[in-house]
């Protein structure tokens, strides 16, 4: 994997001022029958920098996939906004929504199902670029600058189909893919969970080489807590279809302010201290999204939840100027809001996790 202060270092030389994704009260349901509904995101509110990479982590079920699935409105969320690159998308017709993705890439966690078997591989990288109008010769050209970028040989690989590759270079040629129509943003679900922890370092260095030389902004999911920490910026948190917790990648790891991010993050391996290791694991299982509990999510399974937590969800709290967390009795004590008297008395009744 790289360096453990890839992250900081890219933080403090990227430059992250446009916002090139916004998404504001973001609800999908999903009926299942008898009455039922899926509630599989419950009001998700973030942005995405340029520049960037904002990792998304949680466990699963947690809502991660559908967020990515529902930035490009596929399927179209039940409420709630999803802005990119200044234009709302969730306002477009079929016809414009379909132009507005030309600027969006997914890459899947399995290329072998996502990558068509049929095709060579340089019709693969090159087949957005023949939707997008452009001419044979110069798509071709293209596809092999591409294929060269993720550490493919273009007469050697560009010739060969999916079966005939492993899982880390069809990752790759997946990548290749997604950048050939230059996107304004790139979001990618899981894509080195399935593969050998060698083959994840690789394609984790790739893509931090690929940043800086397509000057990418990226949204990465992930349930791995040591992938994300290396490949983000900022990490986004999410629990039963709720972001939890929301900052800059040294911050959450040094200081998180919520319960879950703490337990996350003793309960993987390679990132917890000694101090972290006894008693502060995960009890229960995750609440089905057919039946959330009442007020904070996360109350079935926290140590430090009081009557306050089953009857009202808890808002996003200030933790320092990109830092935030929604819970009502935070590890930490918030910086703008503890000035209230009602927020100095919800500090004071903090028990220790």
């Amino acid at each position: 994997m790289p360096d453990a202060g890839t992250a900081t270092a890219r933080s403090t030389g990227a430059a992250l001022s446009e916002t090139v994704l916004q998404i504001a009260g973001l609800v999908q349901e999903f009926p299942v029958g008898g009455g039922r509904t899926v509630h599989a995101l419950r009001g998700v509110t973030l942005d995405v920098r340029e520049g960037e990479t904002l990792g998304v982590v949680g466990e699963s079920g947690c809502g991660k996939s559908t967020l990515l699935r529902s930035t490009v409105l596929a399927p179209r969320p039940t409420r709630g906004t999803v802005t990119f690159e200044g234009v709302e998308l969730t306002a477009l017709d079929r016809r414009a929504l379909a132009r507005a993705r030309r600027r969006l890439s997914l890459v899947f966690q399995d290329p072998y199902s996502s990558l068509d078997p049929r095709f060579l591989v340089r019709d693969l990288v090159s087949e957005p670029m023949r939707a997008a109008g452009a001419r044979r010769a110069d798509r071709n050209a293209k596809a092999d600058e591409l294929l060269d970028a993720v550490g493919l040989d273009p007469h050697h690989h560009g010739a060969r189909r999916s079966a005939e590759l492993s899982g880390g270079q069809l990752q790759r040629v997946a990548i290749a893919r997604a950048l050939a129509i230059r996107p304004g943003l790139m979001l990618c679900d899981e894509i080195v969970s399935g593969l050998d922890v060698s083959v994840q370092a690789q394609i984790l260095n790739l893509l931090h080489d690929l940043r800086e030389r397509f000057r990418l902004t990226t949204v990465f999911v992930s349930h791995d807590l040591g992938v994300v920490r290396h490949v983000s910026d900022r990490i986004a948190v999410m629990y039963l279809g709720t972001v939890s917790e929301l900052g800059p990648t040294t911050e959450i790891y040094r200081r998180p302010a919520h319960p879950y991010t703490k337990a996350l993050i003793a309960a993987a391996p390679g990132l917890r201290r000694a101090e972290d290791a006894v008693g502060r694991h995960l009890e229960g299982e995750l609440p089905s999204p057919m039946s959330p509990p009442s007020g904070c999510p996360f109350r079935t399974r926290c140590p430090r939840a009081q009557a306050l937590c089953a009857e009202e969800m808890p808002p996003m709290r200030r933790f320092g100027d990109d830092h935030a967390a929604a819970c009502h009795f935070p590890l930490r004590t918030p910086s703008a809001a503890a000035d209230s008297d009602s927020d100095r008395a919800l500090v004071a009744r903090e028990v220790s996790l």
